[in-house]
């Protein structure tokens, strides 16, 4: 006989069936917590496909062998469902997982996934280690004022000078107190720094002159749009004459105390491979009376001078360690009072040029030199105008770690105060090395040489001056430093009688 054809009855039960199993397989899976949603999302999808598969094929079974048995067609996908939520609340979450990942059940980053990481060579250079901050070079945390940091310190000597100038000479031992200050601001953009150094001396012993001095500083860099930087500054200086100034007051028994006032403002730009700067700078000087040896003064008014400058440079970037650059100045010096005290007009102009390259190699290198020409020029038809040829440089070399080498060199012509002379050109020559002998303990060495060059029909002869010193600084803690200072100066001249000057020191600086 043939299988018995199957009742319209059927088939309801079936519908029935799988809405039930579907109803029930969709409350196991939405009644899951949040937390593990996520982590469900293949595993559940999987389960899905796997009960898919396991109704159509016991539905297709039953129907080829005309059997309906509800209870095991409906507790099959069930069973299955709950088995895979169980499996499902057993895995950890794994956050933001992709269908293409990987899914090895537990939280690996990238590089543990991967299972053939890469070996470093034989011959690969490790990573270089920066040595720790010693006590000579770390910086003292300061004192906060507002959005700024104030780094204070003053120092405490006691120092003793000889001075001998021909057969005359003079000793004397003083204190010295040394105060200093930077002031640095702590903005997201721009930037404000304020220095400040002063010393004040008192013979407590002897004969001689002493030397008060003050100066401060500000720069304020903007950052401005278009890879644009400008500075504004503004600066005080005040000194007393030295003796052995080509410009000082011959038997006076104080000199002159001088101020100077300075401003200015600067715009750096670049465009491209080109670097533009223009700068404009005022220096104001005045001058005061001097005290004779007969007690009376002598007023130095008429050399109250004020000058200014402007300056361009253009730069060629070859590279970032190497720029290329040419440089023009022009100044105008205009003195109070139109003539001075011997009928000299010595108000003028100044120009000059130059060419160089700067150079920043890092902590290995940097600064610039240049060469050029300078000329400054008198209203006074008897003042012979003054020329040079200029050599300038500016370097600090580290040849190796823990030491600084600070070369100088700068070619200026300085005016003269003296009855027909002109003045004369400078050529100054500074070295400063600096070694940490030990991680507290910095020695100092300084070594300089100036040529005071007067034109060859001027009655005043070249002179030379050398400078030496050397000292030692050791931190006792971040603190307080024990400084000592040795120095020794020489004046020669092609006539008239040599000077010579040396000065040594021991003090405490304090600082915060």
């Amino acid at each position: 006989m043939g299988q018995p054809k199957q009742t319209s009855s059927v088939t309801p039960l079936r519908a029935m069936r799988r809405v039930v199993c579907f109803t029930a397989f969709g409350t196991l899976l939405f009644g899951q917590t949040a937390a593990l949603a996520q982590s469900a999302t293949l595993q559940s999808a999987t389960s899905r496909a796997v009960s898919s598969e396991n109704n159509r094929a016991t539905t297709g079974a039953a129907s080829e062998t005309g059997l309906d048995d509800e209870s095991d067609g409906s507790a099959t996908p069930a069973a299955n469902s709950a088995a895979a939520n169980a499996d499902d609340a057993q895995r950890p979450a794994i956050p933001d997982a992709q269908s293409g990942d990987d899914i090895t059940g537990s939280i690996l980053d990238e590089d543990m996934r991967r299972l053939n990481t890469r070996e470093a060579r034989i011959d690969e250079t490790p990573p270089v280690r920066r040595a720790g901050e010693s006590a000579s070079t770390a910086e003292t945390p300061g004192i906060p004022i507002g959005t700024f940091v104030l780094r204070p310190s003053v120092t405490q000597s006691i120092n003793t000078e000889t001075t001998k100038d021909g057969n005359t000479r003079q000793r004397r031992a003083f204190l010295e107190t040394d105060a200093a200050a930077t002031l640095t601001s702590d903005w997201g953009r721009h930037q404000l720094t304020v220095t400040s150094e002063g010393a004040w001396q008192r013979n407590i012993s002897g004969e001689g002159e002493e030397q008060p001095s003050f100066k401060v500083n500000g720069d304020l860099r903007l950052d401005l749009p278009d890879d644009a930087v400008a500075h504004l500054t503004a600066g005080y200086n005040f000194y007393r004459e030295d003796t052995d100034d080509p410009d000082a007051i011959a038997d006076a028994t104080q000199q002159s105390d001088v101020q100077e006032f300075t401003a200015g403002a600067s715009v750096q730009r670049d465009f491209g491979i080109l670097r533009g700067t223009t700068a404009l700078a005022l220096n104001r000087s005045i001058y005061s009376d001097a005290t004779l040896a007969n007690g009376t003064t002598l007023a130095l008014s008429d050399r109250n001078q004020t000058t200014g400058t402007l300056r361009g440079r253009v730069g060629y970037e070859l590279s970032p360690a190497l720029i290329p650059f040419i440089e023009a100045t022009i100044g105008r010096t205009i003195y109070d009072e139109t003539r001075d005290s011997a009928g000299y007009e010595r108000s003028g102009h100044s120009y000059g040029a130059k060419a160089g390259v700067e150079v920043d190699l890092g902590e290995k290198l940097k600064g610039e030199v240049g060469v050029g020409y300078e000329r400054a020029d008198f209203e006074d038809s008897r003042l012979a105008s003054i020329d040079t040829a200029t050599l300038d440089a500016s370097l600090l070399w580290s040849p190796i770690r823990g030491t600084d080498v600070n070369l100088d060199l700068q070619t200026s012509i300085q005016p003269s105060t003296t009855a027909g002379e002109s003045g004369y050109v400078s050529h100054a020559l500074t070295t400063t090395v600096t070694h940490q002998l030990r991680d507290n303990l910095v020695g100092t060495m300084i070594g300089g040489v100036i040529w005071r060059d007067y034109p060859t029909d001027s009655t005043i002869n070249d002179e030379l001056v050398y400078t030496a010193a050397t000292g030692l600084t050791w931190n006792i803690n971040r603190y307080l430093d024990l400084t000592s200072t040795l120095g020794y100066e020489l004046t020669t001249r092609k006539d008239g009688d040599d000077s010579q000057q040396f000065r040594a020191g021991v003090g405490l600086k304090l600082k915060r």
